[in-house]
């Protein structure tokens, strides 16, 4: 039984990603990570804050141990939830967010787009992942604690796959990553659109190849390709990488980070230290392994 996020509720965030992600949580598209763009977290549903837990995070030089569970019981119908220490069993289904540390206390209901708090970058996050709000949605009677285990999520937004011939210029630039002026959003503000296979009939999502796999937003069957090269196998919207490696202007890099974007939709090329700038013109190309 899956979930079905309204645009009501993405629309509120400039991009999302079922699939970039290397954690479990996010097999087969069952979890999704919403992008903000803020340092304070929107409630991305309504309901009653059932727990709110700290929770251990991989050790990471560069982030806090330490990341923060909230349970909230969802009210799908807007009426009241019963208020209990637990997540209440009336309830329909229970949303887990993370990577949020909490100004709300169990009792306390929230609407949709209320704040939950301050984000949070914990040990959770690779050094290229920008601040997110992790979601998921369990049943009430589940283990609501286990990292694994969330319903299947759609999407009710379209997501528009974009043409690219792997050609750009750097527009911004991390210590890990640069983000290329193509391929442009062709609408920004108004729809979600995301670098889409060599057919033009999906929309890419996960992180190529240095994640397990990705998904193909709109779903296919069979080998998918992108900038001339095989780079999958998709069953349904799940999407298995073949063994590839990303070059940029023939230098090997760590990958493509995929993503459906609202505002922008530029590749965003991961590769910890590089030396590349502002400006520079950009050539990626995918090899087979």
């Amino acid at each position: 039984m899956a979930v079905t996020l309204p645009d009501e509720v993405l629309s509120r965030y400039p991009r999302f990603s079922l699939y970039n992600s290397p954690y479990p949580a996010h097999d087969r598209g069952c979890a999704i990570d919403l992008y903000p763009g803020g340092e304070e977290a929107p409630s991305p549903v309504a309901g009653e804050i059932c727990e709110t837990r700290t929770v251990r995070a991989p050790p990471k030089p560069y982030a806090p141990e330490h990341d923060h569970l909230i349970l909230i019981a969802l009210d799908e119908s807007r009426s009241s939830v019963r208020r209990t220490a637990l997540c209440s069993e009336d309830a329909e289904r229970v949303a887990r967010v993370l990577h949020i540390d909490p100004a709300v206390e169990p009792g306390d209901r929230v609407e949709i787009g209320d704040p939950l708090g301050s984000m949070v970058r914990a040990g959770f996050f690779a050094p290229w992942v920008d601040d997110h709000v992790h979601l998921g949605f369990r049943p009430p009677d589940s283990n609501l604690h286990r990292a694994s285990g969330s319903l299947p999520i759609e999407i009710e937004s379209s997501v528009e796959p974009l043409a690219w011939d792997g050609i750009g210029e750097i527009r911004a630039v991390g210590e890990t990553f640069v983000v290329l002026d193509s391929p442009a959003h062709p609408a920004p503000g108004e729809r979600f659109a995301a670098i889409g296979d060599d057919s033009g009939e999906t929309a890419l999502d996960g992180g190529l190849p240095h994640y397990d796999g990705g998904g193909a937003l709109a779903g296919a069957s069979g080998p998918i390709e992108l900038l001339g090269e095989r780079i999958g196998d998709a069953d349904g919207r799940d999407l298995e990488w073949d063994p590839v490696e990303v070059f940029a202007n023939d230098e090997p890099i760590t990958g493509i980070s995929l993503f459906a974007g609202r505002t922008t939709a530029g590749a965003k090329l991961v590769h910890p230290g590089h030396d590349f700038s502002i400006g520079d013109r950009i050539e990626v190309r995918i090899e087979r392994r």
